[in-house]
């Protein structure tokens, strides 16, 4: 169990609103890993603390951690506010997913 594995298994979650997932928009901000209990817990940020859909896309990262993740058998997830999102924490797939210049907005 290691953080790449975790990462890939994140990008299965999508955010309902755009349609790309949470690691490309950059909302994964850490992840923690203790492999001899098992467990994953992860800080997760939404675009906007306003975001309607938090809880249910944390939960799900959860769940899919907890399904997909070999060794995993406790996932957690935490909705964090600090740094705050910006665009430029998208990687370079999800802003040509959303037709927005590699270089800028």
């Amino acid at each position: 169990m290691d953080e790449q594995t975790v990462l890939e298994v994140l990008r299965g979650v999508l955010d309902p609103e755009v349609g790309i997932n949470i690691v490309d928009l950059g909302l994964v901000y850490k992840v923690d890993i203790h492999a001899a209990e098992g467990t994953v817990h992860l800080k997760l940020t939404m675009t906007s603390p306003a975001c309607p859909l938090g809880e249910q896309i944390a939960q799900e990262a959860v769940q899919v951690v907890e399904a997909r993740v070999p060794g995993a058998k406790h996932a957690t997830a935490e909705l964090v506010w600090e740094p705050f999102w910006t665009p430029a924490r998208m990687s370079g797939e999800a802003r040509r997913a959303l037709g927005w210049r590699l270089g800028g907005g």
